[in-house]
């Protein structure tokens, strides 16, 4: 087999488990690329020792020999360093994380464990994943296959930079206000943000109180994370909030189709994103194929408040409250721009609360009128190209000021309404760089999201076009 990398993840099960290809080689062909590619991109920040790795895919071979091979058996898996894998250290990307050894697996890396797969190593991410940007001053700055001088977006740039890259076939991600889409977005990956509690949350997160943050797969194609929600959701112990397996494989879902014609919204821009002109032709465009596949399409105007900078506050008293152990003794451990938003915390006022809750209240009710009366909305997923590597953010967009926060325009309201969310790839900027279209659906309609996106995908394909050197 020529480039095992190339594959999605459902053809290199498919693969493995028909003994074309060997768990060995293709753990053989992960370090291959890693030693080609990582010390540009910096996607995989740590890694187990290779010989006990050889040791595991020897394992999976003779499971696969025996016929006892599981969904995930022998694929090499990269985890985000928000994410505890045991054996390794979870950094959060921050100073005074940087020997904070996992002695256990995360939930959903023990499903994923579980069925298969081969954790190899962390992705990076930037510091507590409270930026769209991948640096922190542990690992440094991580870079987009697609061009290098860019970000793969954050907060699973790592994840983003080594799946669009051909490094990793598998990779864990997490999106607590656009993590998962943004990044998805910047390198032309799927990436879903499932229903809140699909994928149960560790109990040791550092998020684990907020009900924004979510788990979830980002992969090449929509199969592909079909197969990943097949693995990972259900119920758990370990997180109350988690909801129960929902009876169904997606996988399945997806070879039954979209069950009916659609009513579908459409918002260029939620009534106050700025967004590239190519970019919302080009999400218009692919908007409208829905039609040529027998759907309604209805654009709607206007939209629900803005929340960038609520959920930046959010976000703020959530960092400051996770790290009062190291306040005020170590802020020079603590990068900037995470430092100034947990003195920021202290600021708040029960005003300033009441007033976010009423904020949040009433774009729960815009998204219940919304799904009333539509099925999905389509959106754009990041209003502009990825910035640089090391940031900044646009200040203004073909000569209009960007938001705060502007760069999860459309991904913020979302996590904190709870709903389904996915990206998938619809074409090409005028920079050559992959433009996201944003599909949302009715909370706990996951299923409906892969089928729509699935449809899409089966009529403008995007695998297997990815930046491989």
């Amino acid at each position: 087999m020529d480039d095992p990398l190339r594959l999605s993840l459902v053809e290199l099960t498919s693969a493995l488990s028909a003994r074309k290809l060997s768990p060995v080689e293709l753990l053989s062909a992960v370090f291959r690329r890693l030693d080609q590619r990582n010390a540009e991109l910096n996607a995989v920040v740590a890694m187990y020792d290779r010989d006990a790795l050889f040791a595991q895919a020897r394992d999976a071979e003779a499971r696969i020999a025996r016929g006892e091979a599981r969904p995930l058996e022998g694929v090499p898996l990269g985890v985000k360093d928000l994410e505890d894998c045991a054996g390794l250290v979870t950094s959060h990307g921050s100073i005074p994380y940087r020997e904070n050894l996992a002695t256990q697996d995360s939930v959903q890396v023990a499903r994923l464990r579980g069925a298969g797969a081969i954790p190899i190593g962390k992705t990076n991410a930037p510091e507590f994943g409270y930026t769209a940007i991948t640096k922190n001053l542990i690992f440094g700055v991580t870079r987009n296959p697609w061009n290098t001088a860019l970000t793969p977006g954050g907060s699973s740039g790592g994840s983003s930079a080594a799946l669009s890259a051909c490094l990793l076939p598998l990779v864990t991600a997490s999106d607590g206000g656009g993590s998962t889409r943004i990044p998805g977005s910047f390198v032309g990956a799927f990436g879903l943000k499932p229903t809140f509690g699909r994928i149960p949350n560790e109990s040791k997160s550092l998020w684990s109180y907020g009900d924004t943050a979510v788990q979830g797969p980002l992969t090449k194609t929509v199969a592909d994370n079909a197969l990943y929600l097949d693995v990972t959701s259900g119920y758990s112990p370990e997180d109350p909030s988690s909801l129960p397996h929902p009876g169904f494989s997606y996988r399945a879902k997806l070879a039954d189709g979209v069950p009916r014609k659609l009513r579908i919204a459409y918002s260029p821009d939620l009534g106050y994103a700025v967004v590239q002109s190519d970019i919302a032709q080009a999400v218009y465009d692919a908007a409208k194929l829905f039609e040529r596949l027998g759907h309604e399409l209805v654009e709607i105007k206007g939209g629900p408040p803005k929340m960038g900078q609520a959920w930046g506050m959010w976000g703020a008293f959530e960092l400051a409250a996770a790290n009062l152990q190291h306040l005020p003794a170590r802020e020079a451990d603590f990068g900037r721009a995470v430092l100034a938003s947990m003195k920021l915390a202290w600021q708040m006022t029960p005003e300033w609360f009441r007033e976010q809750a009423m904020r949040r209240l009433e774009l729960s009710r815009w998204c219940n009128a919304v799904f009333a009366e539509h099925d999905l909305l389509i959106t754009p997923t990041v209003p502009f190209d990825p910035p640089p590597a090391k940031g900044p953010f646009p200040l203004e967009t073909e000569g209009r000021a960007q938001l705060d926060w502007g760069v999860a325009s459309f991904t913020i309201p979302f996590n904190l309404s709870l709903h389904p969310a996915a990206s998938l790839r619809v074409g090409l900027s005028r920079a050559g760089l992959p433009i996201g279209m944003q599909l949302v659906a009715e909370r706990h309609r996951d299923e409906l999201v892969l089928q729509a996106a699935h449809a899409f995908e089966r009529e403008r394909p995007w695998h297997p076009h990815w930046p491989v050197a």
